[in-house]
């Protein structure tokens, strides 16, 4: 059954872990009131979270009983009207553990975004993640609760041959017709404005509330407050001038010790880690260049 006239577009933000924290959600819900004006809903993640994972548990993709399926849909929306509702969570692909399941990064993303594709089949279906270096994705990782120890989630992966973008070409294979959008979690404070605009297609002259919050983490306070005064005597005239007045403050101000990681882990020497960031490059230069991606770039 096809929920809204015009159909209702659902998105899922897949995460993916050691890159958001919740972040996402929280500042689109931070904006709820506002977007709630354009049916652009943000339901809260404890509405979602469990009966999704249950019903997809349940179902594996299978068309879902019609009740069942109304169901999610007003535990979901509770009678907003919407026109597009944003969904969120780090372990929709899987649990933080098991990323390296079947030895290959998130091996079950080709049937667990179906998964969530078709619990609303007659609604259109967009996809968001970002992407991570795997030389820091990995650490970071491993710190996650109930990430087993190192060899036990690395499991038998050739660390060599980790590819995002198998990841997004299995989202995209297994979901024809449904946009994909990514970034680099790295890039992320910088581009912090797109990726709540373009997640939310809200009103292009809309101000979202906390725009800078990923900036103020990382950058020094005095800098900080510096780059706002400039922000409101030179005003960028697009998203690139922007960028490259965050890049240039950022360059000047940034906090060392959110920016930089140690990598400290069984085997991993120095010229392993620039040959794993060199492949991870080499990646996202691929993904930017793959069909049918919106990729979000500084």
């Amino acid at each position: 059954m096809k929920f809204g006239s015009p159909a209702i577009t659902f998105v899922y933000h897949l995460g993916v872990h050691c890159t958001d924290e919740n972040r996402l959600i929280h500042s689109l819900m931070r904006n709820g009131s506002d977007l709630q004006k354009y049916k652009i809903i943000v339901p809260r993640p404890k509405r979602y979270r469990a009966k999704i994972g249950d019903v997809t548990k349940k179902y594996r993709g299978d068309p879902m009983l019609e009740g069942d399926q109304k169901d999610l849909f007003d535990a979901i929306l509770m009678g907003y009207p919407a026109e597009r509702v944003i969904l969120s969570h780090d372990n929709f692909l899987c649990m933080p553990g098991k990323a390296f399941e079947f030895n290959r990064l998130y091996a079950k993303a080709h049937y667990r975004s179906t998964w969530l594709r078709y619990l609303f089949p007659e609604n259109p279906c967009e996809f968001f993640l970002a992407i991570r270096n795997p030389a820091t994705y990995i650490p970071a990782a491993l710190r996650q609760e109930g990430v087993p120890g190192y060899d036990s989630f690395i499991r038998q992966t050739d660390l060599k041959q980790i590819r995002w973008r198998d990841v997004v070409e299995a989202i995209q294979d297994n979901n024809p017709g449904c946009p994909i959008t990514v970034w680099c979690n790295e890039d992320t404070p910088l581009i912090w404005p797109t990726i709540l605009r373009e997640i939310s297609e809200a009103d292009p002259e809309m101000e979202f509330a906390g725009e800078f919050d990923l900036l103020q983490q990382i950058m020094q306070p005095d800098g900080f407050d510096r780059m706002l005064a400039y922000l409101r005597t030179h005003k960028p005239q697009n998203e690139i001038q922007r960028r490259r007045v965050f890049a240039a403050f950022l360059d000047k101000f940034a906090k060392e010790e959110e920016i930089e990681e140690d990598i400290d882990l069984p085997g991993w020497t120095p010229e392993l880690v620039d040959e794993i960031t060199a492949i991870y490059e080499d990646d996202v230069y691929q993904i930017e260049r793959m069909s049918g991606v919106n990729f979000i770039a500084t």
